[in-house]
């Protein structure tokens, strides 16, 4: 789930793409699970990017690359910078602390001597050494004056730049030259742990200079750019953005002669992949089986069909199964020569697109990503922290990874963080915060809270104190006299009149529930009017029925076993807006959606599931909190304590009352968790920093806002052709090492000639 855009000039944004008010938590399991050392058994996933060494990569051609659609900038910094952004700048620009395979920033030399802590006290200062070759697209090298610019326009200090975030700017306190223009001494007014993330990417000055330049001027073009390739257009109507190598660079010379970002929607790739319009696509799982199936009907390297389940698929044997299929014989031939003759065509086409498939291969690992379930707690049942508990330990998050993870064979262990991912530092599983699954020790939570089984058909309020059976029950006599005892005949009527209301009005709600793309689970059970079951009542005398075997009128009707094991509470049934995405990219989520409503009604809370575009999903319902329950993405980086705090930070009211969020869409936190972050951010040894965030991760498992639930799958489909190029997992992409293994034969260069 990309990353919905935030207000200018004060919110902080994630750096990578997308993808709560209770009191401090007390409990006791935390003080156990703050200083153990990483979790020995978290291995990540290993990228899967075809490896091989520069000399074997052929030098020049043409590279197509699948984006979702040509970004509206190309200032990473704006609020609107979305993946495409990431990915084209990541080609153009100096990032002086990519992440490697284990998820840590590493120093690149091609920019970077050489850059360290060189003082703590009384401030915190870092030196950087630039490479004395790095030198702008325009000749000019890269110094103190861009360091300087960039730092001015982020620092949040002048309004007038539209920054989506300035995290760690707004603590430098000056920036200097060193001897010369190479070096750059930056000193901070609060110490900085993660100062690696800064100046990644870092713009020329000509762009982050003046608002004008850094609002406007580089949402379309960068005239000057410091990496392996140069811009050369941007084409919005032809959706394309082309890069060719950049002739100043320094470094190992770029293997492509140009590399195109081509606009094609995820809907369209399986047929942008076989018409070679695009050498490299993200690709979901559907796509990926019709090439693994591909793969299968040429034989695995475009030879004949092979062995096993799926093999042997040629034209006549898909024809021969179609006319099985459609009951072709000997007294329907005549009928069926036309429909053979259409088939045979169709037959052909899907032959001729599985030959254009098979020259692909699936690469796949997990990205530094994981989707969770958000429980939104500013209002409602899911403002009591025990309800959302329950919730949480009601949920099977195994069973949830293995419905994703396991047809892809990927490993399906859940995450155990929300701060780091397996296989990166610091990483431990702090989900014992919370507690194994154990749906008794959930419902014994609810019932804490006052969500009782059929909780929904009465009120508290009915019930009157002084009541015969509370009488008795403190060891009262109940009033004698004639007069008394009619009272509570009058008494017990008008009761029973009201519970007849109140089962009446249940059913009128949950009707009215059934909105078009709304569906309650627990309402259609058998016996339930709503599900078409006979729905029989008191007075729906039957032939032949046995005498006295109905209720005198009046009397009101048993409410069905179903509603009975509905949890509610005060007359209101425990009921949560399940809310999901309804595009064709979004079918994993529907499939976990699907089980956790399954899960949740196994213990009588009911969901209302709501399927809404994709295009509004996260701005119109996660945003703006419009939910109870929903699935997306977080990314994981390599600056938890800097990019994680605004996801879990303690939301404050506004003035006009209503609530600062920041990125906090589960609205759950509190003020010990940003302590915690607060400290781990200005910690400066690494190893008491991660210890810092661990503490505060296991507040967050606590705090039952947000429960991940498996690390997203990364399926990219390349040409079998291409070398160092697929599921980069955590790391970034080498681009100057990218290219074909042998000379391009399909597509032509972006220029239209070989």
């Amino acid at each position: 789930m990309s990353h919905v855009g935030v207000p200018r000039g004060t919110a902080r944004k994630r750096r990578s793409v997308a993808l709560l008010a209770t009191g401090v938590l007390t409990i006791p399991v935390l003080a156990g699970c703050t200083s153990d050392s990483e979790d020995p058994t978290s291995v990540a996933v290993p990228q899967d990017i075809a490896p091989a060494s520069r000399d074997r990569v052929a030098d020049g051609s043409t590279l197509n690359w699948a984006i979702d659609a040509v970004p509206s900038t190309l200032n990473a910094f704006q609020a609107d910078a979305d993946g495409a952004t990431t990915r084209i700048t990541g080609a153009l620009l100096p990032s002086l602390f990519p992440m490697d395979a284990k998820g840590e920033p590493r120093l690149n030399p091609d920019y970077l001597e050489s850059a360290k802590v060189i003082e703590r006290e009384p401030k915190q200062v870092v030196l950087y050494k630039l490479n004395q070759q790095a030198v702008w697209s325009d000749g000019r090298e890269i110094g103190a004056p861009d360091f300087v610019a960039q730092w001015r326009a982020l620092s949040g200090k002048d309004s007038a730049f539209w920054t989506a975030r300035n995290a760690g700017y707004e603590r430098i306190e000056k920036i200097e030259r060193g001897k010369d223009d190479l070096q750059v001494r930056v000193t901070f007014s609060k110490p900085y742990a993660d100062w690696r993330s800064l100046f990644s990417p870092l713009y020329p000055k000509e762009v982050t200079g003046s608002p004008g330049t850094f609002n406007d001027g580089a949402r379309t073009t960068l005239r000057n750019t410091a990496g392996p390739f140069r811009l050369r257009s941007v084409n919005k109507p032809k959706g394309t953005v082309v890069l060719d190598r950049n002739p100043r660079w320094w470094g190992d010379e770029a293997r492509l002669d140009s590399l195109v970002f081509r606009a094609v929607e995820p809907g369209k790739r399986t047929d942008a992949l076989a018409e070679g319009t695009v050498d490299v696509a993200d690709i979901d799982p559907a796509t990926a089986n019709s090439i693994a199936l591909a793969a299968r009907y040429r034989g695995g390297n475009g030879g004949p069909p092979a062995h096993g389940p799926g093999a042997g698929i040629t034209p006549a044997a898909a024809l021969r199964s179609w006319a099985l299929a459609h009951g072709s014989d000997e007294e329907a031939a005549e009928t069926a020569r036309a429909a053979r003759e259409e088939t045979r065509e169709a037959v052909a086409v899907y032959a001729a697109e599985q030959k254009s498939l098979s020259g692909f291969a699936v690469r796949k690992s997990l990205e530094p990503s994981y989707t969770q379930l958000a429980l939104n707690g500013e209002s409602g049942p899911l403002s009591d922290d025990r309800v959302r508990r329950a919730i949480a330990r009601t949920l099977d998050r195994q069973e949830l990874a293995d419905a994703v993870l396991k047809p892809l064979g990927l490993p399906a262990k859940p995450p155990g963080s929300h701060l780091a991912l397996a296989g990166q530092p610091g990483y431990k599983d702090g989900s014992g915060a919370l507690g194994e699954r154990d749906t008794k020790e959930a419902q014994a939570l609810l019932a804490d809270a006052g969500w009782t089984p059929g909780g929904a058909l009465r009120s508290t309020r009915d019930t009157k104190a002084g009541s015969e059976a509370e009488k008795k029950d403190e060891g009262e006599k109940p009033a004698a006299g004639e007069k008394a005892a009619d009272e509570d005949k009058d008494e017990k009527a008008g009761k029973a009149g009201k519970k007849d209301e109140k089962a009446e009005d249940t059913e009128k709600d949950d009707k009215a529930s059934r909105e078009e793309g709304e569906y309650t689970v627990g309402d259609d059970k058998p016996g339930s009017r709503s599900s078409g079951g006979s729905g029989v009542t008191a007075q729906d005398k039957q032939p032949g029925g046995v005498a006295g075997a109905y209720a005198p009128v009046g009397t009101a009707a048993p409410a069905p076993a179903a509603v009975k094991s509905r949890l509610g509470k005060d007359g209101k049934p425990l009921s949560l807006r399940f809310v999901l995405p309804s595009g064709p990219g979004s079918q994993s989520l529907r499939t976990v959606g699907e089980k956790i409503v399954a899960m949740l009604d196994s213990i009588g809370i009911s969901t209302q599931v709501t399927k809404v575009a994709d295009d509004s999903y996260f701005k119109d319902h996660i945003a703006s909190g419009d939910y109870d329950l929903a699935l997306y993405s977080w990314p994981a980086t390599a600056y938890p304590a800097t990019d994680g705090r605004p996801i879990f930070a303690k939301p404050e009211p506004a003035t006009d009352g209503s609530l600062l969020v920041a990125q906090n869409y589960t609205r759950v936190g509190s003020d010990h968790i940003d302590q915690l972050f607060d400290r781990a951010v200005a910690e400066l040894d690494a190893d008491a920093s991660r210890d810092l965030l661990k503490q505060a991760d296991a507040r967050i498992w606590a705090a039952a806002g947000s429960i991940p639930l498996y690390q997203r799958p990364q399926l990219v489909a390349v040409d079998k052709k291409l070398a160092n190029i697929g599921a980069f997992g955590f790391a970034a992409p080498r681009y100057q090492d990218i290219g074909f293994t042998a000379r391009q034969a399909a597509g032509p260069p972006a220029n239209g000639k070989k």
